[in-house]
């Protein structure tokens, strides 16, 4: 299978294992889930899908030269997300921290078609279900990490995504930048898209009030917990079907790219706060931006006590 992605270019594809879990139920599902959490009819800039993600994902890894078995991990490690991602965690859990699909993960992927799949193929299901075990997938905030680096490359503009992507190397198992220029470039641009996207008013007012929808629609039984491992179509067919004329009211209001116009809530809330740190290669040695920035440091430390005061977001 050659797959052509916008950012990493053509890859042929060959593993047999892969190719079928990329033609299963689970990931042709994830076409119809939106990596950004509200559909495009109903968010301010456009989104994309968690399959793209999820298949970049292992793009990326499979240029980094990772195993076949972290490939697979990268590929199937968004399986669990529910319909519209990290909106779950405003519906049923906690904003601020969007931990319900990984707290799910091991469950539904152990309960979809791929354990048995990779069986068949000779390989341990419990070694790449456990994605947090592999090192170029996956590493904790503030460092790089495939599934880190491919959601944000989606959101620059193209041609410095690409630029990003092309200085990418790994050294000692961890993703490194070949020179500290490129490893300010794209950690400036992704704490941009922390303060212009993923931490600011609109994104959090539309997080806020399609979590409203959904609460609305729970509590009226249009719609079950169950519906959300479903697809997005089928839920948002559930919804415009409501009498509820709150949450009818709330999802024409969303279908405004500018929601700058609804009165403010008194309290502030808080979204999941996103940083880099990267590492980068300079006269054959590593080094982390940090401490070599000091300019770079205190931008972190701004953006991390904006975050910290939350946003009032718009309510109806």
């Amino acid at each position: 299978m050659k797959i052509t992605d916008k950012i990493y270019g053509t890859f042929n594809v060959t593993s047999p294992v892969i190719l079928e879990i990329i033609k299963s139920a689970p990931l042709q599902r994830l076409k119809r889930i939106s990596q950004m959490g509200p559909p495009d009819m109903f968010y301010h800039i456009p989104g994309y899908s968690r399959y793209e993600h999820s298949v970049g994902v292992m793009l990326l890894l499979k240029h980094l030269g990772a195993s076949e078995s972290e490939q697979i991990a990268g590929l199937i490690h968004d399986v669990s997300h529910t319909a519209f991602s990290h909106i779950i965690d405003w519906v049923i859990g906690s904003g601020h921290i969007e931990s319900y699909q990984d707290d799910q993960h091991m469950k539904i992927v152990n309960q979809s078609e791929i354990p048995s799949l990779l069986i068949h193929h000779g390989i341990n299901p419990q070694i790449v279900l456990n994605y947090k075990h592999f090192s170029l997938l996956e590493q904790i905030i503030p460092n790089l990490c495939a599934d880190r680096i491919d959601y944000a490359l989606r959101e620059f503009p193209l041609a410095i995504a690409k630029q990003c992507f092309h200085y990418l190397i790994v050294m000692n198992n961890q993703i490194v930048f070949k020179n500290k220029k490129l490893a300010q470039l794209f950690a400036t641009h992704f704490l941009l898209r922390q303060k212009t996207h993923w931490g600011e008013y609109e994104a959090v007012t539309r997080y806020t009030l399609f979590a409203q929808t959904l609460r609305l629609a729970l509590k009226d039984n249009l719609i079950t917990i169950k519906d959300f491992m479903d697809d997005e179509e089928k839920i948002l067919t559930k919804l415009t079907k409501s009498k509820n004329v709150l949450l009818i009211k709330i999802l024409t209001i969303l279908r405004n790219k500018d929601l700058s116009f609804l009165p403010k809530s008194i309290v502030t809330t808080q979204k999941k706060f996103r940083y880099v740190d990267p590492l980068f290669l300079e006269k054959e040695k590593v080094y982390r931006l940090s401490k070599t920035d000091p300019y770079f440091v205190k931008e972190i430390q701004k953006a991390k006590e904006d975050n910290q005061k939350g946003v009032k977001a718009g309510i109806v």
